[in-house]
């Protein structure tokens, strides 16, 4: 099924907002298909997912990524990892230490990462020790020989933070920060089965979640995947391909309204003149692995395809790269035929400050964008969804908005009379009534009737909770550690959850978007 050839409804989260009984604290990999069976049972047949790379070492926030291509071993199933012994491998601490990581109401990265490390490193001490032509050593083969185009300088940069060098690559010694071919053979093999754990790692990771995404499907479920816009300076690729990224400008925001002196996102910017020279080989292949593991792909901060926001370090003002419109269309138009030429359908990430051009390229390209109910206006007046085009996403919010029940409590008297004049907006409640039940079953019922083909909830604003996920422009151990009330297990017999489910349903069927 298409994205876009019928009208469907969906939800998105981050994976680590799932709970279940057997969870260590984060949502896994294991966990997507009961919830896709529940999804279901609610008439939900898109589930976006918030990125499942691996975040940058001291990062939570997953659109700081330490590699293009790497999964977050955070999102491993444990009970999935045939070499793991549960009776064996976890002492008395070690079970108390689980007990409170997965009775806690936020998501403890640091704890979680920590224990289940130590776990898998005894895992992979009896997968080495399995004979060479044995079926999983030989699959584990097979998946090193399918991504040798980034998996070794991953795991070579894994293992050298992980026992060497923990600072950031830049402060390495010259050879290893420079990629010397002698150094780099040299650390290879001091540090050979620190970078085959790793190596080890990610073959569990990318079976465990081409498993779950082959179950999804087979219950009716697709998978959007997130592409971070670029990856952080301390990563494998920036380490990798300094011929392709480069340290000495960052990347950022120009001044708008939210960022009067504008932002720095502290992230390395591209050099499109070596990328263009191998034909985007690098987005190429970050493409083709999302078309592995999901069956779209939403690209993040699309805009900067186009046109990116460079701060250099040497203090010369920031500009624009390209800076003429016309070399900036033609840039953005040449990667994006590129990405959507590796079997994988595109949704473009079009919010914050996006030139009008940009919007005109999209839509010649048929790349949909998002139509957000609480930024379509025109002045003070919203625009009715229902004149939504059919190639967009419509949704309430996104993983940096407050959540729809907040947004509503606080606006003022005269914006929710603006709000309240939608004409497709079902009647019958007072706008001045605080957000409950009549206020959100009629933004719901409005958005399911929406003309976008694709409805995708935050899934928070389905049912009408408060915390959000994420808060741009400050560091909280709330950000990114958000987790559902229920596990999969009691949203399947929750009083609540199942009504929230019915009416879902309900919806998506008197707005044809489930057959």
């Amino acid at each position: 099924m298409s994205l876009f050839s019928e009208r469907s409804a969906g939800i998105c989260l981050p994976l680590s907002a799932l709970r279940s009984h057997e969870d260590w604290g984060v949502g896994e990999f294991g966990d997507l298909p009961r919830f896709a069976r529940w999804m279901r049972s609610a008439g939900l047949s898109w589930l976006a997912l918030l990125p499942l790379n691996e975040c940058a070492l001291g990062q939570d926030s997953p659109y700081s990524t330490l590699s293009a291509f790497a999964l977050d071993p955070l999102y491993l199933s444990l009970a999935e990892v045939e070499d793991f012994r549960a009776d064996e491998d976890l002492g008395t601490s070690e079970w108390e230490a689980l007990r409170a990581l997965r009775s806690s109401p936020r998501v403890e990265m640091d704890g979680v990462r920590r224990i289940k490390a130590a776990c898998l490193r005894r895992a992979h001490h009896r997968f080495r020790a399995l004979s060479a032509d044995s079926p999983r050593r030989l699959d584990f083969e097979a998946f090193r020989a399918e991504n040798a185009a980034w998996l070794p300088d991953y795991a070579l940069f894994r293992a050298i933070k992980e026992v060497l060098h923990p600072e950031w690559w830049l402060s390495w010694p010259a050879e290893l920060r420079g990629r010397q071919p002698r150094a780099l053979e040299e650390v290879r093999g001091k540090l050979g089965e620190e970078v085959a754990f790793f190596e080890y790692l990610q073959w569990q990771a990318y079976r465990q979640m081409q498993r779950a995404h082959a179950v999804a499907r087979a219950e009716g479920v697709r998978l959007l995947g997130d592409l971070p816009f670029v990856v952080a300076v301390d990563s494998a690729d920036a380490w990798s391909r300094q011929d392709e990224f480069s340290v000495e400008t960052t990347m950022g925001a120009p001044p708008d309204t939210y960022a009067e002196a504008g932002q720095d996102w502290g992230l390395p910017s591209y050099r499109w003149a070596a990328l263009r020279a191998s034909d985007f080989a690098w987005l190429r292949q970050r493409a083709r692995f999302a078309a592995k593991l999901y069956d779209g792909a939403r690209i993040d901060h699309v805009v900067g395809y186009y046109r990116s926001y460079l701060i250099p370090r040497d203090g010369t003002p920031p500009h624009f790269d390209p800076a003429d419109e016309g070399e900036q269309k033609e840039l953005g138009e040449a990667i994006l035929r590129a990405l959507g030429g590796e079997g994988i359908e595109l949704v473009a990430e079009d919010l914050g400050t996006v030139p009008p051009f940009v919007r005109e390229s999209l839509a010649a390209l048929q790349v949909p964008g998002y139509r957000v109910l609480r930024w379509e206006k025109d002045g003070s007046v919203y625009r009715d969804p229902r004149g939504w085009p059919a190639r967009s996403i419509a949704t309430t919010g996104t993983h940096d908005t407050e959540t729809l029940a907040a947004w509503w409590d606080a606006l003022s008297e005269e914006e929710r009379r603006a709000f309240r004049a939608i004409p497709s907006l079902p009647g019958g409640w007072d706008p001045s009534a605080p957000f409950g039940e009549p206020v959100h079953e009629s933004i719901l019922e409005m958005l399911y009737q929406s003309g976008s083909n694709l409805l995708l909830l935050p899934i928070q604003d389905l049912f009408g909770l408060r915390e959000r996920i994420n808060t741009p422009g400050t560091v909280s151990r709330d950000n990114w550690s958000f987790r559902l009330p229920w596990t999969i297990d009691e949203m399947e017999r929750d009083p609540y959850v199942q009504k929230v489910a019915a009416a879902s349903a309900e919806r998506a069927r008197r707005s044809g978007r489930i057959r």
